[in-house]
């Protein structure tokens, strides 16, 4: 596992980072005040700072989505992944959730027989994550964001999972309202820092 942090720990990821010909970008939750100060003190600076929020998911279990609304399915559509990439999830991180080994799922928006969103949910232990949750511009607004929350979350209970969980930037007022009246609450918070 990753121990404590340590002085040498920064040094050693910026020469992975240069291994692989990318600029250093470094997670730090919010907490770990050490790996904060030798990130400001090398000159990083914070960038996407992000809410990790949590809900039990029979919060989100109790209304399942109208008929032909939401679906969990595996592996995506074409559709699903021409939503993912409009919404800027390109083919590099599409590939991350391909690897995922565990329970995982795509989850397919529909809204006035259209699809309309693309999401995915991956299960580790009781927790079901979801990332790359996008609705289409001319679709928002309209509830299908929930419903596809809602049917992660019995698909996820359905393989054991007892909570729900995502990260969203701090800076999305709008998705962090509406995760926040489906009863989502903060769980932690980190940010990312470049140099």
């Amino acid at each position: 596992g990753i121990g404590p942090w340590t002085a040498g720990d920064l040094a050693a990821a910026e020469a992975q980072h240069a291994a692989w010909r990318q600029p250093p970008l470094v997670r730090a939750w919010d907490d770990e005040a050490g790996p904060k100060a030798d990130l400001r003190t090398q000159g990083y600076v914070i960038e996407n700072p992000t809410l990790v929020m949590e809900a039990p998911l029979a919060l989100l279990t109790n209304r399942r989505p109208p008929p032909v609304t939401a679906f969990a399915i595996w592996p995506p559509l074409a559709i699903q992944r021409r939503i993912w990439e409009a919404g800027s999830i390109p083919p590099a991180r599409q590939a991350v959730m391909d690897r995922v080994t565990g329970p995982k799922a795509a989850l397919l928006g529909r809204l006035r027989d259209r699809a309309a969103g693309a999401g995915f949910v991956a299960i580790h232990g009781p927790v079901a994550m979801i990332h790359a949750l996008e609705v289409l511009p001319a679709f928002r607004r309209q509830g299908l964001a929930g419903w596809m929350m809602r049917q992660a979350a019995f698909w996820a209970g359905d393989l054991g999972a007892t909570r729900i969980a995502l990260a969203v930037s701090q800076g999305n007022a709008a998705a962090r309202a509406t995760y926040a009246a489906m009863g989502f609450t903060v769980a932690g918070s980190y940010a990312y820092y470049r140099r």
